[in-house]
């Protein structure tokens, strides 16, 4: 159900409770009326008690009223399983009594399921082509207060190489709104390094292609920017004029050892802490325009290597609207070794183009990422680089079939 129908269902139940009062009034007036004589105490008791079951029923039927309006407005939406599902936008869940609540009730879940099956082939020797299983979302928020509110992300996908499934908590948030200039996360989040970081989580329909970039695929997928994070997030407006918003974090960092997993989520493996602070401005008066930078600062410590310190610099520049989108983000990693004269630099970017027709959006994709051989790091990556094009057709607004063709060079 629509916000829209949501309302008439409310405006409904009130006037059906506004009837009930109407009529219990209407009735005690005419009782009275029509008993001339003084009642007695029994026939008071009998009245008084009529009354209050009146009253009974009447808040019955506003719970009611009330239960079926929430029930359609956040009735669980699971999408048809396509080459790309995602999630819609988040819809705030029912609040803790005296927060928004009914009385008596707690904190309720909202869940939804999302998912893509696929078929991929490649002209690498060797490759062979095969249907694929993607990643099965479970979505879940919860609002415990008028502030307060809870989001977890938790994914299961078969690992490329063994066909194994496993089970990963992509994201785990506590979220608290103080006002407009200050909204803290506390938990593992996305960090806010660039654009598609934070506007494209795990789910694949919301985003256009296919795929993601290779600067942001995620870090058990070979990504080398932590697009992951464990600590505390701050976010908020600087200037509502301006559109001016800010990012400020705090977290553990990665790990870059091939044989643990890169996003320290329990412990953090050194002292130091990873910090990241940015700036985007969205323009009022140039609706579905957005661009800032941010600057992620850690120190990492690869096993049996010298620490390293890494800054990631990034910019950001992209138009979108319901029709049109132009997406362009470009980064700059730099490795410092500790105790040697080494530094590396690796840039990379892409940038990104499509129109809607219809059903119909084709889009077209170019990016770049070349890793010195010199890297402490990410050596291994070497030089990436080529066009993706594609075709997206939305069978509805929770499901999509998209075709593309990359290469890599």
């Amino acid at each position: 159900m629509t916000k829209k129908n949501s309302r008439t269902a409310a405006k409904h139940g009130r006037f059906w409770v506004l009837t009930c009062l109407c009529l219990a009034f209407l009735w005690g007036r005419s009782s009275a009326q029509e008993t001339a004589a003084p009642m007695d105490a029994e026939t008071a008791k009998a009245l008084l008690q009529h009354v209050k079951d009146l009253e009974s029923q009447v808040n019955a039927l506003k719970i009611q009223v009330q239960d079926l309006a929430e029930k359609r407005t956040n009735a669980p939406e699971s999408a048809q399983l396509s080459t790309s599902v995602s999630e819609p936008p988040t819809a705030a869940p029912a609040a803790m009594p005296g927060h928004g609540a009914d009385a008596g009730n707690g904190p309720r879940l909202q869940l939804r399921g999302y998912g893509d099956v696929g078929w991929n082939t490649s002209d690498q020797k060797g490759s062979t082509n095969s249907f694929a299983l993607g990643q099965f979302n479970l979505f879940i928020t919860s609002r415990l207060t008028d502030r307060a509110s809870f989001l977890s992300e938790t994914v299961i996908e078969a690992d490329e190489g063994n066909n194994q499934f496993g089970i990963d908590l992509e994201r785990l948030e506590l979220i608290y709104a103080v006002n407009d200039r200050l909204n803290l996360q506390f938990g593992r989040y996305h960090t806010g390094i660039g654009f598609y970081s934070t506007s494209y989580h795990h789910s694949a329909l919301m985003q256009t292609a296919l795929g993601r970039p290779f600067l942001f695929d995620f870090e058990d997928h070979g990504g080398i920017v932590p697009v992951h994070s464990v600590g505390m997030s701050a976010t908020g407006t600087v200037s509502s004029k301006l559109g001016l918003h800010y990012i400020a974090e705090i977290g553990n960092g990665r790990n870059p050892r091939s044989e643990v997993n890169p996003v320290q989520s329990v412990s953090d493996d050194n002292n130091g802490k990873a910090f990241n602070l940015g700036f985007f401005a969205r323009p009022s008066s140039f609706p579905g325009l957005q661009f800032g930078f941010s600057n992620y600062h850690d120190h990492v410590t690869p096993s049996g290597k010298a620490n390293v310190t890494e800054n990631i610099l990034f910019a950001h520049a992209v138009y979108q609207n319901s029709r049109f989108e132009f997406l362009n983000e470009a980064v700059l990693l730099r490795h410092a070794v500790k105790n040697r004269n080494l530094t590396t630099n690796i840039p990379g970017f892409y940038s990104q183009i499509s129109k809607q027709f219809g059903r119909y959006r084709p889009y077209l994709r170019y990016e770049y990422v070349n890793v010195p051989a010199s890297d402490p790091l990410y050596s291994d990556v070497g030089l990436l680089h080529g066009p993706k094009a594609g075709l997206r057709f939305d069978l509805n607004e929770f499901a999509a079939l998209k075709l593309e063709y990359g290469r890599d060079m």
